[in-house]
């Protein structure tokens, strides 16, 4: 009896029909937090746009990136909510076990949550969204990258 054949072709077709159910852009899909609409964001330097296709934070590790997000932590008064190193506060942990949101244990999902905000009070960060009559208030989308590095720096989590 001859199976080899039969059950290869098997787990080949079945290889081949989880394949075509990825997205043949490399592209990630960002989405809004708040309602799950694609959210439209214009990647500012070289490593945002290594973000946007794949979803990984090139800043992760990068000591002045994370020194600029501490600032940018700061600026943004992150603090009051989350706590002086994103611990938790009157608003949930940004590290480890503490995060408030699933979708923050991966940088896309942080990235997600900081640039349109959510449903449960925290307002978006991004430009134009911040501040909708001023389309040059808020973060950039590199500055997003740098915030969330440091915020990995914090705690374990970073995926």
């Amino acid at each position: 009896m001859r199976t080899y054949p039969v059950r290869m072709a098997i787990l080949i077709t079945s290889s081949l029909a989880c394949l075509s159910a990825v997205p043949a852009s490399a592209a990630e899909q960002f989405v809004d937090t708040k309602d799950g609409k694609p959210l439209n964001i214009k990647p500012d330097t070289e490593q945002a746009k290594k973000f946007m296709a794949t979803g990984q934070n090139p800043y992760i590790g990068d000591q002045a990136a994370i020194a600029e997000g501490k600032k940018l932590y700061q600026l943004y008064s992150c603090a009051q909510c989350h706590g002086a190193q994103a611990q938790g506060q009157t608003a949930g942990g940004l590290t480890g076990a503490k995060l408030n949101h699933a979708k923050s244990a991966t940088d896309k999902g942080m990235f997600e949550i900081i640039w349109a905000g959510t449903n449960a009070g925290m307002s978006g960060k991004g430009k134009g969204v911040m501040d909708p009559n001023d389309p040059k208030n808020g973060m950039s989308p590199d500055e997003v990258l740098k915030l969330i590095a440091w915020i990995r720096s914090q705690g374990e989590g970073a995926k």
